[in-house]
């Protein structure tokens, strides 16, 4: 079964555009949760844009699935999530300006910081992964850092889908089947949506769960978020009926 993880940093940025507390994040992510998401993520970035350190808080009581928080392991960083101890916490390589996470970690040169924090967030009992592209060299040096899990940049893939569906997945396969011989679990997201879900989790070996936050906010704005979450679990082969009965489980 393949999880998945509602990313609301949207929600947060338009919350912040206005002011005020609408629309409410807390509400949203428990609702999201309500309608079938197997988790929330959230990704606070050093200037606050949107999620901001004070939701972190404040989800932490409220999110009954799976909170994974992302984010470049600075010192703050690694301060809040230390406090919080979401499930899981995702580690991108994002400079403080960037837009949005857009490549994946290079481990070589990488290799003592990332086992340096893996190591705190395992004494911590979280567990980590590591943003990653395909490269299959990158994957089992991820693994050497002791991770428990990678996320693969998806971004590549939806780009390439639209003209070649099967060449767009194949680096993927191989990456998932490479990422599970070194023992590692398999995440993915970034740019996956119900144009090229079903596809990407279907052919994916190993694939446990799928973070999406800008396509499922942006289809929410057409279908409500209730129905979109169904419809990404649909893409995800999960039934209506077990969305609505089921959303507890992780």
């Amino acid at each position: 079964m393949i999880n998945l993880s509602v990313n609301i940093n949207k929600v947060a940025t338009l919350r912040n555009a206005r002011g005020g507390n609408v629309p409410d994040v807390q509400k949203f992510a428990t609702d999201c949760e309500l309608f079938g998401a197997n988790g929330i993520t959230v990704h606070p970035r050093p200037d606050e844009r949107h999620i901001r350190r004070s939701d972190v808080f404040t989800l932490r009581p409220l999110v009954k699935t799976e909170f994974n928080i992302e984010g470049y392991p600075s010192d703050d960083f690694m301060n809040l999530v230390l406090m919080v101890k979401p499930e899981q916490v995702t580690l991108v390589p994002d400079t403080p300006a960037q837009l949005t996470s857009n490549s994946g970690w290079t481990i070589a040169g990488n290799e003592e910081f990332l086992t340096a924090v893996v190591d705190r967030l395992r004494e911590a009992g979280i567990r980590s992964s590591i943003f990653v592209d395909t490269d299959l060299a990158n994957i089992k040096a991820a693994a050497a850092t002791g991770a428990d899990r990678i996320e693969l940049y998806t971004e590549p893939f939806a780009v390439e889908f639209p003209n070649n569906p099967e060449k767009a997945i194949a680096p993927y396969i191989e990456a998932s089947r490479t990422a599970h011989n070194c023992g590692l679990g398999v995440n993915a997201g970034h740019d996956l949506s119900l144009l090229n879900l079903e596809f990407f989790a279907s052919h994916m070996p190993y694939l446990q769960e799928v973070s999406i936050g800008h396509c499922l906010i942006s289809d929410a704005l057409y279908l409500g978020i209730e129905n979109t979450i169904k419809a990404y679990q649909k893409a995800l082969g999960k039934h209506n009926n077990y969305v609505e009965h089921n959303n507890r489980q992780i």
